[in-house]
């Protein structure tokens, strides 16, 4: 496969730059060891895939100003914890006296409500595509089982539309995506269709084998070589083209899309879900309508510009020094998933020190 690899580059004669979208995917290229094995000009760029480095500052503040009144208990996925709102994360509230707990499932909060029936539980869903069916489905089964003191603050991303801004900006090639094998288990490939056709930039839908990465770049490159681009799928194992149909069906039941704003990126038109307003009375955005001010980036913080492919991580002038994973300056140095994160405990910044 490395040979063919190395064939089809040298066919296309050109430096080409291709683009992992999904966090997971950035980290599996690390412990793999797959940029050792590609000729020199071939550039994997690491994407916006990381829902918790998407996740805006004032989402962040917003989330521990809800979790810091008194009637409230908020419950995240443990990851979102230590992301860095415009003056402390999640953790540091919780240090400090909120009711803030972590679940690892959303249905785990029902239990929550039902014990604390003069508490109002408030589950913080962030994430992409693949998060949004089980907020959904709790939300069913709150209401299936009169649960009224459940409550969802929603700050999930759509990941399609986010892939139209990147190719609309000039600051950066991208010849080609590896789609990211999770999210498109629910949506399936036939929604980039659009960056195919509109965009002429080829898509495969990959797993997080090496032999799947591997031949994901193969499939890109021979489309690249040979003028295509279509979307063609290389984790057939698990997903369609359709995706999961049920799983869909809850996220248009409850959810709507909406703009949402993007950590480092900015507002983007229809990249967001938001509760329908039939469901308005799950929704703690419009339960509580907190005024919250939006927040810059941190000083310095090149997170925006690592998350388009602009810039490489380690390109950052914090990046091993002011940020660490153990002190996080920006999103992407928080979670496993991160770019920064994942540049850090395996890519280039180990080799020099």
């Amino acid at each position: 496969m490395e040979k063919t690899i190395r064939s089809l580059f040298n066919k296309i004669g050109r430096p080409v730059s291709l683009m992992e979208v999904c966090g997971t995917h950035t980290v599996a290229i690390f412990k793999h060891g797959i940029r050792s094995l590609l000729p020199e000009g071939l550039k994997l760029l690491s994407g916006p895939g990381c829902p918790v480095c998407v996740t805006s500052v004032r989402d962040v503040d917003k989330a521990i100003a809800m979790a810091r009144r008194s009637e409230v208990i908020f419950m995240t996925f443990g990851d979102m914890m230590r992301v860095p709102g415009s003056r402390q994360s999640l953790a540091e509230a919780k240090a400090e006296g909120a009711d803030i707990r972590i679940v690892y499932s959303p249905r785990d909060c029902l239990a929550t409500a039902r014990d604390n029936v003069n508490k109002t539980i408030v589950f913080f869903s962030a994430g992409f595509e693949t998060t949004a069916p089980s907020a959904a489905a709790t939300i069913f089964e709150a209401e299936q089982q009169s649960i009224n003191n459940f409550l969802v603050l929603s700050v999930n991303k759509l990941v399609p539309p986010a892939l139209e801004v990147l190719l609309q900006a000039d600051d950066v090639r991208i010849d080609g995506f590896l789609m990211p094998g999770h999210v498109s288990t629910i949506i399936g490939s036939r929604v980039y269709n659009p960056i195919a056709e509109k965009y002429g930039r080829p898509c495969v839908v990959t797993g997080f084998g090496a032999q799947d990465i591997l031949g994901g770049i193969m499939m890109l490159l021979r489309q690249i070589a040979e003028g295509k681009a279509s979307v063609e799928i290389q984790y057939k194992s698990v997903v369609t083209e359709d995706g999961n149909k049920k799983a869909l069906d809850f996220i248009r039941e409850y959810f709507e899309p909406c703009d949402s704003y993007w950590r480092g990126i900015g507002l983007l038109p229809g990249s967001g879900l938001k509760l329908r307003d039939k469901w308005r009375h799950r929704d703690a955005d419009a339960v509580f309508d907190l005024d919250v001010p939006d927040a810059a980036e941190p000083k310095g913080c090149l997170c925006g510009l690592v998350l388009r492919g602009v810039k490489l991580p380690s390109e950052c002038p914090m990046f091993g020094k002011a940020c660490t994973p153990e002190r996080p300056v920006g999103a992407c140095m928080v979670s496993t998933e991160g770019s920064c994160a994942a540049y850090y405990r395996y890519g280039p910044y180990q080799e020099k020190t």
